[in-house]
C-alpha cells in the first residue's frame, strides 16, 4: 500500500517584486519535500525570470513541461514566496490533472522594507480567486501562510500526500461485486450508473461462476497448497477440519484470479448463505486478509463500504474494515460496540484471530460455517465513513472517533470493539434520518478532513456532515 510520492514543483513572480527571494524558495522547498520523504520534480529555473512563472508565455512553458512529465507526480505545490501573478499561474496549473496545494510565505517582522516585504498572504487569494473563476480545484489549508521549513507545513505536506492518494485512486477504479446481494438486505442496494458517473466501474460475477471454479481446483492444486499454507500462518487454523481449510483455500485462489484476470481495486462479497450451505465455509477470514494485504474488501455486498475504505486505506496506507453498527456498550450513550463476524484485517486487532465456525449457521447447521476470524479490536483514533447513491449522486460522511480498550465478555461471537464516539447519539439520529445503511467503515488514524478535502473539492462526492 505504501508507495513514495513525487510532487511538481512551481514558483511564482511578479514583476514589481523582489525576485531573488524566489532562489531561496526553491531550496527551502527541495529540502522539505525530500526530507518529508517524498521526491520531487521541478522545471529547470534558467528557463524562467527568477525560476518563477509570470507571465502567460512562462505558464504555457510550464504546462509544457507538466505535460511532458506526465504520471510522474501525484501533485503540485504552487509556492507563493511573493505576490503571485494569477494570469500565468493558471495558465501554468489549469490543466495539471492532479491536486494542487496553494503554498505562501509569511512575511517576517524586521523584514518588511521593499527589498523583502512579499505580499504572499494577499497574493494567494489572488490567485485562488482566478483558479475559481477559471473552476480549476485546489488545496488550501492552515495556517493561511507558511514557512517550508516549519513543522505547520511538514503536517500540511502530510496531509497533502493523502489527499493526493485519495483523489488518483479513487478518479478511476474498479470493484469487484462477486455475487448478487442478498434477498433480504435491501440496506446495501446501490445504482451503477450513478458510481459509473464518479468513476466507479462495477465488476459483477454471478456466485454460481465462482463455485464452478472452486469446485473445479484439485487438493493438490500447488496454488491452492500455498493459498492453505498460507492462511495457516495467517491466522490460528487449529480447529478447522482440513477439508475446510482447503475449500477456503481454494476460495482465496478464486478470488485472486478475478482481481488479477479484471484488475480489481476492491471486492465485496455474497457471504451467504451459498458458500455454507454448499461449499461448508464461511469466507470471512478470506477477506480479512485481503484487506491486510491492499485491497479493500467488503462483505454482505456493501459495494458501498468497499468505497469508503479504499478511500481511508489510501488515505491512511493502513488497512480497514466493514462493521456492523451492533450494540450499545452498557448506559454510555457515546460507545458502541462495533463488530463483524470475522473479515476484519488481523492488523487491526489485538492479536492473531482464532478461525472459528460461524455460530449463526452452526445454530441449524453444525459444520456449515467454518471461517469466521475471531478476536478483537485493538485501541485506536478511527473515522468512520460511508456512502450512498441517491438520485444519480454519491453522498458520504465521514466523522472521528476512537477504538478503546473496554472489555467485551469472551462469549461475545466474532470480531468487535468497543468505539468512543463523541456526541453519538445525535450523529445516530443524522444517519438514520439520511437513509444510511446498519454497516460503517473504519480505517486507522483521523482523516475526515483528508476525505472530505478529496471528495468534495475534486472527486464531485456530495458531503453529508454529521458532526
Amino acid at each position: 500500500m505504501k508507495k513514495k510520492m513525487t510532487f511538481a514543483l512551481a514558483f511564482c513572480n511578479r514583476g514589481f517584486m523582489p525576485g531573488e527571494l524566489i532562489y531561496g524558495a526553491r531550496e527551502d522547498m527541495m529540502q522539505a519535500v525530500t526530507h518529508a520523504g517524498y521526491d520531487y520534480i521541478a522545471m529547470d529555473a534558467s528557463l524562467t525570470r527568477y525560476g518563477g512563472i509570470e507571465t502567460r508565455d512562462e505558464g504555457l512553458l510550464y504546462a509544457k513541461w507538466l505535460k511532458q512529465h506526465e504520471g510522474q507526480y501525484d501533485g503540485v505545490i504552487f509556492c507563493m514566496p511573493i505576490f503571485a501573478d494569477e494570469n500565468g499561474a493558471v495558465t501554468a496549473l489549469q490543466d495539471a490533472g492532479v491536486p494542487i496545494f496553494m503554498q505562501a510565505y509569511p512575511d517576517e517582522i524586521g523584514k518588511m522594507d521593499f527589498a523583502h516585504r512579499r505580499d504572499a498572504f494577499c497574493g494567494k487569494f489572488s490567485v485562488t480567486d482566478v483558479f475559481t473563476q477559471y473552476q480549476v480545484p485546489f488545496t488550501v489549508m492552515k495556517p493561511h501562510v507558511v514557512h517550508p521549513s516549519s513543522p505547520a507545513f511538514a503536517q500540511n505536506l502530510k496531509d497533502f500526500a493523502a489527499v493526493c492518494r485519495v483523489v488518483n485512486g479513487m478518479k478511476r477504479f474498479t470493484v469487484g461485486c462477486i455475487g448478487a446481494r442478498t434477498t433480504a438486505f435491501k440496506t446495501v442496494r446501490f445504482d451503477e450508473i450513478t458510481l459509473q458517473k464518479y468513476g466507479i466501474t462495477v465488476e459483477s460475477f454471478d456466485l454460481s461462476e465462482l463455485m464452478y471454479r472452486v469446485n473445479g481446483k484439485a487438493d493438490e492444486d500447488e496454488a491452492v497448497l500455498a493459498e492453505k499454507e498460507a492462511l495457516e500462518e495467517y491466522t490460528d487454523f487449529t480447529k478447522v477440519p482440513d477439508a475446510n481449510k482447503l475449500m477456503l483455500a481454494k476460495i482465496a485462489v478464486v478470488i485472486d484470479e478475478y482481481i488479477a484476470e479484471y484488475h480489481l481495486d476492491a471486492v465485496t462479497l455474497r457471504c451467504w448463505n451459498e458458500m455454507e450451505t454448499s461449499l461448508r465455509v464461511c469466507p470471512c477470514v478470506l477477506l480479512s486478509k485481503l484487506n491486510d494485504k491492499g485491497i479493500a474488501a467488503s462483505c454482505e455486498i456493501d459495494l458501498c463500504s468497499a468505497i469508503t475504505m479504499r478511500a481511508m486505506q489510501l488515505a491512511s496506507q493502513q488497512p480497514t474494515a466493514v462493521l456492523d453498527w451492533n450494540n450499545n456498550y452498557g448506559n454510555d450513550e457515546n460507545k458502541v460496540i462495533l463488530f463483524h463476524c470475522g473479515p476484519v484485517a488481523q492488523s487491526l486487532m489485538t492479536a492473531k484471530g482464532t478461525v472459528t465456525e460461524h455460530k449463526m449457521f452452526a445454530k441449524n447447521d453444525p459444520g456449515s460455517g467454518w471461517g469466521c476470524n475471531e478476536g478483537r479490536i485493538r485501541p485506536f483514533k478511527t473515522t468512520l465513513s460511508n456512502c450512498q447513491t441517491k438520485d444519480g449522486r454519491l453522498l458520504v460522511y465521514a466523522s472521528e472517533a476512537e477504538f478503546t480498550a473496554d472489555p467485551i465478555e469472551d462469549t461475545f461471537f466474532g470480531c468487535g470493539g468497543v468505539c468512543r464516539i463523541p456526541d453519538m447519539q445525535n450523529k445516530m439520529i443524522r444517519l438514520a434520518r439520511g437513509g444510511f445503511k446498519h454497516h460503517t467503515s473504519v480505517g486507522t488514524g483521523h482523516m475526515k478532513e483528508i476525505l472530505k478535502e478529496a471528495f468534495t473539492t475534486y472527486l464531485g462526492y456530495e458531503w453529508v456532515e454529521i458532526d
